[in-house]
């Protein structure tokens, strides 16, 4: 799939364009309001993984191509684990994944883009709420708790007039109907990231540990971001999640965080991210964040995910290493991330996260 036009007007694409920070001439690439120099990069890049990047990445994409015109950029939203797989075997210049690769992982090594004994990547580019969707007919918003949300999903909860939801949602008429839980079939950052928070937040009702693939039989399965949001859009008294930039016209819920419903916004997934730790005992470029699912502070939305790019710290070949680095440069720039955010609705990595993330690219050889 290359340069799709996906949820993303045009004019995203050429604001972001005019809009090339100096960062992608650094590298060799141009900036495509920048008269006073060409750029000098050429070739294709290869990237497959998350599809809640989906959106994002058509809008990267468009920019940085019309910035970078002898530059081609595939980028296949087949899931994150899918993603991460395709970036081991070495099919792909770099991952897009809802999970950073475990310690586990890691260990393992096995890279195949990568020189031997060398490190990888994973830069948190790409923040957003997950929704807590549901389709029932005249009711755009629900309050639940964590162990209401856990209940629903670990089939405990089986009708939406029951009184655990009744309680929380005193003004709204429930109807007396069947829940459809919907769940992704595929191994998804998404789904680790959800059954994460069920895990902190109401780990007596979900027993389950948290996973990037579904853990039991029930309810009904869909492939990736847009076949879970299809299938509770076309199911009757379905509730499913999904980033959030993909929620349409389908009801939200607000998640109960300490004594409040907090709605999904980029701004209170955003506050989640900034107040996690990263991951202890990774390298110097290993981004990964430890986001916390539990908090109780207040404002903030708890159901958020962290969507990486991930490449080599040192590739095996030159090949298209100043591509990687130029491309990683502009989707962690403001404007890159503006792009995001006007497209999918994304949060906006902060300053301080950003420079990070700059210093790793700055790493990769």
């Amino acid at each position: 799939m290359n340069l799709k036009r996906f949820g993303a007007p045009a004019v995203i694409a050429m604001t972001a364009a005019l809009a090339l920070s100096s960062c992608a001439a650094n590298e060799g690439g141009s900036a495509a309001g920048d008269t006073g120099s060409e750029s000098t990069l050429s070739g294709n890049l290869v990237g497959a993984g998350a599809s809640s990047q989906d959106a994002a990445q058509q809008a990267w994409i468009a920019a940085f191509q019309t910035a970078n015109p002898d530059v081609t950029i595939d980028y296949d939203p087949s899931g994150s684990g899918a993603g991460r797989d395709t970036f081991l075997e070495g099919a792909s210049d770099f991952a897009g994944s809802d999970r950073a690769f475990n310690d586990e992982e890691l260990a393992a090594g096995g890279f195949a883009k990568c020189a031997p004994d060398t490190g990888i990547v994973e830069l948190p580019v790409y923040i957003s709420p997950i929704a807590v969707i549901f389709n029932l007919e005249g009711i755009d918003t629900l309050n639940l708790d964590p162990a209401t949300i856990a209940g629903i999903f670990a089939g405990q909860i089986t009708n939406w007039n029951d009184p655990a939801i009744a309680a929380t949602n005193e003004d709204v008429e429930l109807p007396d109907l069947a829940i459809t839980p919907v769940h992704r079939s595929d191994d998804s950052g998404t789904t680790e990231n959800f059954t994460d928070y069920l895990v902190a937040a109401a780990g007596d009702v979900w027993t389950y540990e948290a996973d990037g693939v579904w853990p039991f039989e029930g309810g009904e399965a869909a492939q990736g971001t847009s076949g879970v949001v299809d299938a509770v859009t076309n199911g009757t008294g379905t509730i499913g999640y999904a980033d959030a930039s993909r929620a349409g016209d389908l009801g939200t819920v607000a998640v109960k965080v300490g004594d409040e419903f907090v709605e999904y916004s980029p701004e209170a997934a955003a506050a989640v991210v900034d107040a996690s730790p990263l991951a202890e005992g990774r390298d110097a470029g290993d981004l990964a964040i430890e986001v916390d699912h539990a908090t109780q502070e207040a404002g903030v939305y708890p159901v958020v995910l962290v969507s990486y790019l991930i490449g080599c710290q040192e590739y095996a070949e030159d090949g298209n290493v100043e591509i990687v680095k130029s491309y990683f440069s502009y989707v962690a720039s403001a404007e890159g991330q503006d792009a995001a955010a006007e497209a999918a609705g994304s949060a906006p990595i902060s300053d301080s996260l950003r420079e990070q993330i700059t210093a790793a690219i700055d790493s990769i050889k």
